[in-house]
């Protein structure tokens, strides 16, 4: 079994806001990404089943495309989605940097209201990972806190001026 990745934080923003970031296009589209990369959100289908497809332009110029698959949408306090790369039309791919990353991460999103602060807790993990696969997503953790972490930071910006 591989291990989970997970990370918290408390936003101070009510839940229903909190909700609207992540299940509207508009939105989603000016937080979601690492500190420095610009979004082009190009499928947006926030249903289950449902896609959403972006190309993330790194400071460097070049672009990674992402993909989400929506498989479980409880409004206002869960999603449940499977990460992967893709390709410009949308096809799963290798990470770029890596060709033992896994292909999917099973995500679970939950945001919990107290007091008008939400709390978003993340947990994810690999999707039928070889060893390899495994041991690489592990080894990564430190970097995706800080990677997540910062996407966050973008997203308690986004809910300051909402």
């Amino acid at each position: 079994m591989s291990k989970e990745f997970t990370i918290s934080r408390t936003v101070n923003a009510p839940r229903d806001l909190v909700w609207k970031a992540w299940s509207e296009r508009d939105a989603f589209g000016q937080w979601w990404g690492p500190k420095g990369c610009k979004l082009d959100v190009t499928k947006f289908e926030f249903r289950p089943g449902g896609m959403f497809h972006y190309g993330m332009k790194l400071p460097d110029g070049n672009v990674w495309w992402g993909r989400f698959v929506y498989r479980e949408i409880v409004k206002p306090e869960r999603i449940v989605f499977v990460n992967s790369f893709s390709d410009a039309n949308g096809g799963v791919t290798r990470a770029p940097f890596s060709a033992t990353w896994p292909l999917e991460i099973l995500n679970n999103l939950t945001l919990t209201e107290s007091g008008g602060k939400t709390t978003l807790d993340l947990s994810g993990g690999p999707v039928n990972p070889s060893d390899e696969e495994r041991a690489m997503f592990e080894s990564m953790f430190g970097s995706m806190t800080q990677g997540f972490g910062g996407t966050l930071d973008q997203l308690e910006e986004f809910l300051a001026k909402a």
